[in-house]
């Protein structure tokens, strides 16, 4: 597997896009705007899209990704997210007040999005790569996703605070090379995480002790300026896990 980042930053400015991740070339793991760094040719592989939850900063590309290369699908793009989500992007995205319904044109025969209801633990496979919903704790119904393949596995926490579900999630399996979690908050405004529902470091490193694996981990989506004292914290924290901070230019070969 390869997995490409095209943007991990809790905002936008120079240099910085909003979540989404490339999984070999076919897949999207959320769609924010690091979608926008794709070129045409690269935006017609991509068949699939993953989302952690409803917020616009894992969604907002999909909208113009779809009509960027509308012309040129021939087999539906399908979006995978909870029930909720799928209800969220129909009621409010693509309701042909916001954004044309992509589900039913050029028409409801032909469609060029095809939606797909998934839910936690309930495994999705697109050849022999494993896709597995793990509930997380956010302001809106969210999940992370534990990614597997023959030569390897790693695991995005999406968007989330303080919880059980991802961490037994993942600790049922013996494996885990890579974890791409986010701390999005400062420990200066833990109580601003705390109503968010993200990680500052101070509730991440209270949360990773309940992780037995010992992947690599990769820290995302900090808020725009931030980066370097959330990353500084972590490290003051976190001294017994190798840490990482992820890069909108980073590739993994898993």
């Amino acid at each position: 597997m390869e997995l490409r980042i095209l943007g991990c930053s809790g905002g936008i400015g120079a240099g910085r896009e909003t979540t989404s991740f490339l999984l070999d070339g076919t897949v999207l793991l959320d769609a924010g705007s690091g979608v926008g760094e794709l070129s045409l040719e690269e935006m017609k592989k991509i068949r699939h899209i993953f989302l952690t939850h409803s917020h616009l900063d894992h969604i907002h590309c999909i909208p113009l990704f779809i009509d960027s290369i509308f012309n040129s699908i021939d087999i539906p793009i399908q979006i995978h997210a909870l029930p909720d989500t799928i209800r969220a992007l129909k009621t409010h995205l693509f309701n042909s007040v916001i954004w044309p319904d992509f589900s039913i044109l050029p028409n409801p025969d032909s469609a060029v999005v095809e939606y797909v209801p998934m839910e936690p633990g309930e495994p999705y496979l697109l050849g022999d790569v494993s896709f597995e919903m793990i509930p997380v704790n956010h302001i809106v119904p969210a999940v992370g996703y534990r990614i597997s393949g023959p030569n390897g596995v790693f695991a995005f926490s999406g968007d989330t605070t303080t919880n059980d579900s991802f961490w037994e999630g993942l600790n049922r399996y013996s494996q885990l090379d890579t974890l791409i979690v986010e701390s999005a908050f400062s420990n200066a405004e833990e109580r601003l995480a705390q109503l968010a529902r993200h990680y500052c470091p101070k509730l991440l490193a209270e949360d990773l002790n309940k992780l037995k694996l010992t992947p690599k981990i990769y820290l995302t989506h900090a808020k725009p300026g931030e980066e370097d004292i959330i990353f500084q914290e972590c490290q003051a924290l976190i001294t017994d896990r190798e840490l990482h901070h992820l890069s909108g230019e980073d590739v993994f070969t898993l």
